[in-house]
Order: C-alpha cells, then sequence, then structure tokens
C-alpha cells in the first residue's frame, strides 16, 4: 500500500527533527513514536542507505541509535528508540531487544511467552505481517495474533450489545412477570365470579377456568394455537355445568355420555349468544399485539446472540491482525491505527451485520407498533380484566333463554333423570320456574351484594399495573438504537483502538500522518472498493436471520 509511506530522509539539513521541507513526515514519525513508537529507528535506517555502507548485528543497530540520536538532536531521538524496545542495549554495544514486545505479548494474554524471541531476527515464513528489516514476530505469533484478534472481536462486539441486550433480556422478564401477575389476578377474579354468584357450580368451574388462563398463557408464549380455540373449548366445558346446574338444577345423570352430548350441543344452538364471540373478538386483538411482541423480543435476542458469534472470514481475520499486531513486529507497541484505515477494516469483517441496518430499522417500527396497541385501545390489562363481564354476561343469557335451550337438549340428548325433593338453598332459581326478568335479577342483586368484597382493581404495587409504563421505557430506547447496525463500525473504532488526538499513525505498513487511501462506507456492495480485504459474499447465518426478520416484518405491516 502505497499511501501514506514515509520518504527516504536527505542530508542531515533537511532529515532533522527541526528542519523543514522534506522533514515534514519525519517530525510526524517522531511525534507519533513519543508515544511508544519506532518511527525514528525506520527514519535512521533511511538516512543510513543514503549516507554510508550498510553494517549488520549490533554495529548496525548502535549506528542506527547514533544517527537518530544525532538527527533527532540528541535526547529525544534516542529516547523514542528505547521506547520501541528496539535499542534497550544498543548504546551499550548490545544487540537490539524484543523486550517490549513481550511485555505487550504477555499483558495481552496472546500466547506462551516463550513465541516472542529475545532479539529481532530474519523471520522468512511471516504470511501476514512482512517487512524487509528484522523482526520480533514468528509465525507461531501470527497464529497466536489471529486467535487473539477473533477473541478481541467477540469481547469487543459482546461490550457494544450488552445494554441493548441487557434491555431486551430485561424487559422480556419484566414483561413476563407483569404479565403472569396480571393473568393470576384475571384468573382470581373470574373464579370469584363463580364463587359469588353461581356457587352450585362454583367447584366443578374451577377447572374449565384454569385451562382457559393456561391456553392464554400458552399463546402469548408462542403455543400453536388461537384465541378463538381457547374461548370456545371454555365455553364447550362451562355448557354442561350450566345446563346442569342453573338451568336445570334436578339433573342428576351427568355421564360422559351426557356430557359430550352437551358439548356437542352447545355448539349448535349456540346457548351463550353473541356473548362467547364478542369475548373472542375483544381477547383476539390485545392478546395478539402480545404474542407478536414476545416473539419480537425473542428474535431480539437471537438477532444479538448471532451477530455476537458470527465467524470471521480468513481474510478479515488477517486484517485485524496487520491492523492491531503487525506494529508490535516492529517494535511499535504503543502505535495505534489511523481512523480510516480501521474503518475499511471493520467495515470489511462487519459488512454481513450491516446489512442487518434495513431490517433492524423496520423491527423497531415493529416493536413500536405492537407496545401502541397494547397500550392503545387494545389494552391487555382491559381484555383479560374483562374476561369475568363476559361470562357472567353469557351465563345470564343462557338462563333467560332456559326454557328454549331445554327443548332443543331433551331432543337431542334425551331426558336426564331428575332428582326429587327440595333443592339446595345455594341453587339459583331454575329459569323454569321463574319469568326472564325475575332470574336476570336475581343474578345481577347476587352480584351486587357481593361487589364489595371483589378484588375489581389490581393494587398499585402489582407489576400488571406497571406493564404500560415498562413498554413505554423499553420502546423509548429501542428507538434510539434505530442505526445500531449501521454504526457498529465506526463505534468500534471510536475508542482505545485508534489514534484521533496524535498527529501520527499505523496506516497497515508504517508509521505515517494520515491514512491516504480511499474510506469505503457500510454494507456488502460498498466493499467491492474495500482496499484493505476482499469480502466475499453475505454469512449464510446472517442471511438467515435476515430472511426471519422480513418475514416477522412483513406479517405485521400486513396485520396493521
Amino acid at each position: 500500500m502505497s499511501g501514506g509511506r514515509r520518504r527516504p530522509l536527505g542530508p542531515r539539513g533537511r532529515g532533522g527533527a527541526g528542519a523543514g521541507g522534506g522533514g515534514r513526515t519525519r517530525r510526524g514519525g517522531a511525534r507519533e513514536a513519543g508515544g511508544g513508537s519506532a518511527a525514528a529507528g525506520t527514519g535512521a535506517r533511511h538516512r543510513h542507505t543514503a549516507r554510508a555502507p550498510q553494517r549488520s548485528g549490533p554495529a548496525r543497530g548502535r549506528r542506527g541509535c547514533e544517527m537518530a540520536a544525532d538527527g533527532s538532536r540528541g535526547v529525544l531521538g534516542l529516547w523514542l528508540l528505547a521506547a520501541a524496545g528496539l535499542c534497550g542495549g544498543v548504546a551499550a554495544g548490545k544487540s537490539p531487544s524484543c523486550h517490549e514486545v513481550r511485555t505487550a505479548f504477555q499483558l495481552r494474554q496472546i500466547g506462551p511467552l516463550k513465541l516472542v524471541p529475545d532479539v529481532p531476527t530474519a523471520e522468512s515464513d511471516l504470511q501476514i505481517c512482512q517487512h524487509r528489516a528484522p523482526t520480533c514476530c514468528t509465525k507461531k505469533m501470527e497464529e497466536s495474533y489471529q486467535a487473539a484478534v477473533r477473541r478481541e472481536r467477540t469481547q469487543s462486539i459482546q461490550a457494544l450489545n450488552f445494554e441493548l441486550k441487557y434491555m431486551i433480556v430485561g424487559h422480556i422478564t419484566a414483561f413476563q412477570e407483569a404479565f403472569e401477575s396480571l393473568l393470576r389476578f384475571a384468573e382470581n377474579r373470574t373464579s370469584s365470579l363463580f364463587e359469588t354468584a353461581y356457587r352450585p357450580m362454583a367447584k366443578e368451574a374451577a377447572e374449565p377456568v384454569k385451562e382457559l388462563f393456561t391456553d392464554i398463557s400458552l399463546y402469548i408464549l408462542g403455543a400453536e394455537t388461537t384465541v378463538e380455540s381457547a374461548v370456545l373449548r371454555f365455553f364447550d366445558s362451562l355448557f354442561p355445568l350450566v345446563y346442569s346446574r342453573l338451568i336445570n338444577p334436578g339433573i342428576t345423570d351427568l355421564s360422559e355420555d351426557y356430557t359430550e352430548c352437551l358439548r356437542l350441543t352447545r355448539q349448535d344452538i349456540n346457548p351463550f349468544g353473541r356473548y362467547s364471540k364478542n369475548m373472542v373478538t375483544e381477547l383476539s386483538k390485545s392478546l395478539w399485539a402480545s404474542r407478536m411482541l414476545s416473539q419480537a423480543l425473542s428474535l431480539g435476542i437471537e438477532m444479538i446472540n448471532t451477530t455476537e458469534h458470527a465467524a470471521l472470514t480468513k481474510e478479515c481475520s488477517k486484517a485485524l491482525v496487520k491492523m492491531q499486531y503487525c506494529p508490535h513486529c516492529q517494535g511499535l507497541t504503543l502505535i495505534r491505527p489511523c481512523v480510516g484505515y480501521c474503518l475499511n477494516v471493520m467495515r470489511g469483517c462487519l459488512a454481513s451485520v450491516s446489512e442487518l441496518d434495513a431490517q433492524w430499522r423496520e423491527y423497531i417500527s415493529t416493536l413500536e407498533y405492537l407496545t401502541n396497541e397494547m397500550a392503545a385501545s387494545h389494552d391487555l390489562e382491559i381484555a383479560l380484566t374483562g374476561i369475568r363481564n363476559s361470562v357472567n354476561e353469557a351465563i345470564l343469557h343462557a338462563q333467560l333463554n332456559g326454557p328454549q335451550l331445554s327443548a332443543t337438549v331433551d331432543k337431542v340428548c334425551g331426558q336426564p333423570k331428575q332428582q326429587e325433593g327440595n333443592l339446595s338453598s345455594d341453587n339459583i332459581v331454575p329459569v323454569k320456574e321463574a319469568t326472564e326478568t325475575q332470574t336476570f335479577v336475581m343474578a345481577h342483586a347476587s352480584l351486587n351484594n357481593k361487589r364489595s368484597s371483589l378484588p375489581l382493581k389490581a393494587s398499585k404495587n402489582d407489576k400488571s399495573r406497571s406493564l404500560k409504563k415498562i413498554s413505554r421505557e423499553f420502546i423509548n430506547y429501542m428507538k434510539r438504537s434505530r442505526t445500531f447496525y449501521a454504526s457498529i463500525a465506526e463505534r468500534l473504532c471510536d475508542g482505545d483502538l485508534v489514534m484521533r488526538d496524535s498527529s501520527t499513525c499505523w496506516n497497515g505498513e508504517d508509521v505515517v500522518e494520515s491514512y491516504t487511501s480511499r474510506v469505503v462506507s457500510n454494507g456488502l456492495k460498498a466493499q467491492t472498493n474495500n482496499p484493505e480485504l476482499r469480502v466475499r459474499g453475505l454469512d449464510p447465518l446472517i442471511s438467515n436471520l435476515i430472511d426471519k426478520l422480513q418475514h416477522f416484518n412483513q406479517e405485521n405491516i400486513i396485520l396493521k
């Protein structure tokens, strides 16, 4: 790569640290090395080529340090080389050292320390960090560096994802807790209807009520069922009880065959009128929104986990090593990549991940729609707590039409056995012996007498009461993360990884004042012009995830 490569220094009058003209890149290299680089060492090598025959071993090292000290006005040039660890013993007549490289290798826990040579060598089998000068790297070190960048890349993405993942997981937990609390409250409220107004069937009605709310819970969690089937199954189980305990309280023959006949008859004669269908309608929209929100949250976690553990391609792994660790081979353990260089590498490595951007934005819009559906006209709390009233109205309707229902049932299922003697005082007066108005008034009077003891509203501390607040806080945060996948490369390059305040940086080949190659944009198509690595195509795991997002978003667009 030619962009930003340093020019060989000329005579001392033009190559010194205080000189003008051709000394511009040299000054930049000296300032960068002040942060820990050995740029001055390279400069000394160029100067040496122009002025004297090449030396080898300690002699060449001593000469490089002397020239740096002379060309950079004494103390500064020698300090720069010493900071890089390659002149540690040169002034005393010793060989250059890889001490700083060993230290960095150990501190970053890259691999066994024995892999790092004590002094620079002329390593010939390096595949990534290929330099003409002696190097502190070996092929085994390159392999350790590749493992390190894969580990560090996963950790960096996990760090970026942490807040988003924490928010989604936290909302899943909060939503489940609030929903379970709301379900318990609604179930208890419905059960209390039978215990107060319809005591003759209260014990037997407990199981159908429990099954109804279990089916509702399973539906929201994504089970292959429908609200309609759950509600109609509940009324199928309820009708034999209403018929034999309220409409005809003297019936003693409740065999399995007779009970099943009543269940099947319910589907034909519709004893509960429009109230069963109204209950289906009222619950369907709110429960659908809750079900889709639950699926959306699970999909969000799947997205984060997939992007965290997406495999690095060989090209990406090599590019990351070249960007982060090849400077170490020259003793530049503190030099950082140029911003543009980092962006090119990260955008190339994350090209597939950035393709999630469009679907992620649509996903956020879907979340907003679903939370609004739950909190607006299709309020989940209102729908669930309203089950009690819907059931009561349905039972009253059946009682009012008791004579007609009995006539139809007798024709279909036959005459049931009747109990002789007085009925229990707990039983509501049979519809056959009372007018429709009397029955209606009696049932409502029973409810009104018990109303003061019923928990008609959840307590303020009940988690279900905070469902709206939880959803509102969650969607406000998620809306701020719309650009998460579009800006992930920038965020990775925005920390300690790059040099922003320094006048020099690493461009993949050398220490320069600025990165001069073209900086590509995000996305798979843009990587065609990426000068740092070749991107072959879309990651299969990411492609599968994009398909899931598209299906989920399109399904909700149709239903909006």
